[in-house]
């Protein structure tokens, strides 16, 4: 008996020792605060947070006693950035939108949606990697919101607000009887409207969102017949206490959804210039609009196969998910080839159309409508986090100011589903989720991929916690830059004193990142270069690689190459050939 007291004590002070360190405070001090509902840098400020909230802020000399003080000197703190616009059941590979273009001979559409739930917490840790802790999914399917749950209170999660299937005027055939895990349902009549609606909420949705989609050249008529039953969710959403984001790309169902009650708009709009009424609508409705500008430019971009990504979508995003949208140069199949030639074809029209986004952008943000930012994360060539912040660059393309933009990152979004207490700024008594960065991101806002820590609900996490470097990862990390024909990228994972060598031979055949740019050069005088991997080997530190390697003409190249890599490097390689 008297062990056993023994034991249960011991147990109870290892409890007690948790629950004291779980609830410890920590401060962040000597820090650049960037306040965004002020605009403005507070320098030598200290922000004290416990339990998932920020406690205190002290200002210059003032300091705040914590269990854990964290020196923020010459660092700036952000609040926590929120990607507005995501899915969770597109994985932003090649072959996860069926409807766009038809991959299911060679890859289940069942893979992609068993992968959708496998890899959700993969996604999220990519998406804190960079920065963000706080995702709306705009768009999922029944099972996911339940999949969401396991994650609730995990330190890697961001917070995710997400609605069930989209209640849409058009069902693309591929996504029919797929059940819980359809991510559209097709609205016909009113009262199909408000049962959808009904159906949605034992599941517990963040909000509601509708597919407004006008097929036919009269837009305005067929969007007026469709209207009925777009009022009809609104209002049964309404009735239920809940938002409703609508997507609507042209003037006209943006108008009409807004005029009949629409809170939030997830993408810009692309079909004409926005004119002074409309902006002054959305205004008054206090109506939130997401641009999501990159998304369709990286449809181009992947299908016309030009494959020109940012920086941070070859550093920071899934490698696996992005390698597979260079397949299309190997997959034989018709259509590719049509895809492309239409696609480049049509460049001039889609560059137009691009711009028109941009202008349509600026004049909405000038005229005081609130711009959320959101990447539309998930489609394909349009990465889980890693591609944030060339959504934001493209932001600042328009002609949006940096705090513009960050305010849109940040506070902004908050405005979508009442939020704006408890999230969005660094202030006492919200949530504890900020970024602490190494550079000022108001001079560039390239310094918002130099992420020192991420805290989020309060917990402290280093990037590397989250996404681990790999052997695996470094290889086709390179892979997908020398598909791209990006030398800077390319080299990115090597060694500054990598070592190139003829195996059979043991010919040194250069060293160093400089030979490398030389060796390399030839990039840009070979644009139809493409790396097949035909067989891979992971053994430990070392990747083999069997490669069959086109674009120099009609005989295709087919080599290994033996990877070695060391600190987290590629030290040195070895082909055979």
């Amino acid at each position: 008996m008297k062990q056993l007291f023994i034991v249960l004590a011991f147990l109870f002070l290892i409890i007690v020792n948790v629950q004291a360190q779980t609830n410890a405070s920590v401060t962040i001090s000597n820090v650049n605060l960037v306040d965004v509902v002020k605009q403005k840098i507070i320098p030598n400020a200290s922000v004290q947070f416990v339990n998932g909230k920020i406690e205190n802020i002290a200002i210059g000399k003032k300091q705040l006693s914590s269990a854990t003080t964290i020196d923020g000197k010459g660092k700036y703190l952000i609040p926590g950035l929120t990607d507005a616009h995501i899915h969770f059941f597109q994985s932003a590979g090649l072959y996860t939108r069926p409807d766009v273009i038809d991959f299911r001979k060679l890859v289940p559409y069942q893979k992609e949606i068993d992968q959708s739930k496998k890899e959700m917490a993969d996604i999220m840790k990519w998406t804190l990697y960079n920065g963000i802790t706080t995702v709306i999914d705009v768009g999922a399917t029944y099972n996911l919101l339940t999949e969401r749950k396991k994650y609730t209170d995990s330190s890697f999660a961001p917070t995710v607000f997400m609605t069930g299937p989209l209640l849409t005027t058009y069902e693309p055939e591929v996504y029919k009887g797929l059940g819980n895990d359809r991510p559209f349902s097709l609205v016909k009549t009113e009262d199909d409207a408000r049962k959808m609606v009904q159906e949605q909420l034992p599941y517990s949705p963040d909000f509601i969102k509708i597919w407004y989609i006008v097929i036919g050249k009269n837009k305005e008529e067929v969007a007026r017949k469709h209207l009925p039953v777009v009022k009809a969710v609104i209002d049964e959403a309404h009735k239920n206490n809940l938002k409703v984001a609508v997507h609507a790309t042209e003037r006209i169902t943006a108008q009409l959804a807004v005029e009949n009650g629409a809170d939030f708009l997830v993408h810009g709009i692309d079909d004409e210039p926005v004119n002074d009424a409309f902006v002054k609508l959305l205004k008054e409705k206090k109506t939130v609009l997401c641009p999501t500008l990159v998304v369709s430019k990286n449809y181009g971009n992947v299908l016309g196969q030009y494959y020109h990504f940012s920086a941070t979508e070859f550093t920071k995003a899934n490698p696996f998910m992005l390698g597979s949208l260079f397949d299309l140069q190997h997959i034989n199949d018709a259509k590719i080839k049509m895809y492309r030639e239409a696609i480049r074809k049509n460049k001039a029209n889609e560059d137009a159309d691009d711009s028109l986004r941009l202008v349509n952008l600026k004049k909405l943000s000038d005229g005081g409508v609130h711009i959320a930012a959101g990447t539309d994360a998930g489609n394909i060539g349009t990465q889980h986090g890693g591609s944030y912040l060339t959504e934001l660059l493209a932001m600042q393309k328009a002609g949006m100011s940096n705090w513009q933009i960050l305010r849109s990152a940040t506070i902004v979004p908050t405005n979508i589903l009442n939020k704006e207490n408890q999230a969005g700024s660094i202030a006492k008594g919200k949530a504890a989720d900020m970024v602490l960065l190494d550079a000022d991101p108001l001079t560039d806002l390239n310094n918002l991929a130099k992420i020192s820590l991420v805290v989020n609900k309060g917990n402290i996490i280093y990037p590397d916690s989250l996404i681990k470097e790999t052997a695996l990862a470094l290889v086709q990390r390179q892979l997908n830059a020398y598909n791209a024909r990006n030398l800077e990228a390319f080299i990115e994972p090597y060694a500054d004193d990598v070592e190139l060598y003829d195996y059979k031979t043991g010919k040194l055949l250069g060293k160093g990142k400089e030979q490398m740019r030389k060796d390399y050069a030839f990039f840009k005088q070979v644009p139809e270069l493409h790396c097949e991997i035909k067989a891979r080997i992971e053994q430990g530190n070392i990747i083999i690689d069997k490669e069959s390697v086109s674009g120099f003409g009609e005989r295709k190249v087919e080599a290994t190459a033996i990877y070695h890599i060391e600190g987290n490097k590629i030290k040195k390689v070895y082909f055979i050939q």
